[in-house]
């Protein structure tokens, strides 16, 4: 037997927009990297040899700001990766379920079950 049976019947949905956006994720990873990096090259070469204190703390600043810029870019870019992900596992072919043995399948409740809790206003 295998683990996963197909649904015999089942019409897989069409690809969408989270094709496009999964397809483009690498690269506006790469993009939101390497722009915080590639401005900070540019302001540590283009920084003076001898900096005040307030001009160091600025720039130390400015660092930790890229840092945290590109922390939150991951993060960002890995949230929709898994909502691309989920989107595309749920529009894909559907899969039988093994059977589960009932506990009062051989003697079925006859009627409607009710709540006790609903009888009560």
């Amino acid at each position: 037997m295998s683990a996963f049976n197909r649904l015999p019947g089942f019409q897989r949905s069409p690809p969408g927009l989270e094709w496009a956006i999964w397809k483009r994720l690498p690269s506006i990873l790469l993009i939101g990297t390497l722009l915080p990096g590639f401005v900070m090259m540019l302001v540590w070469w283009g920084q003076p040899a001898d900096l005040s204190h307030a001009a160091e703390r600025d720039f130390w600043v400015l660092a930790y700001m890229a840092i945290g810029f590109v922390i939150l870019h991951w993060t960002l870019v890995f949230t929709v990766a898994i909502g691309c992900a989920i989107v595309m596992i749920m529009k894909g072919p559907a899969y039988v379920a093994d059977a589960y043995p009932l506990s009062h399948s051989d003697y079925p409740v006859q009627g409607p079950v009710r709540d006790e809790r609903s009888l009560n206003p």
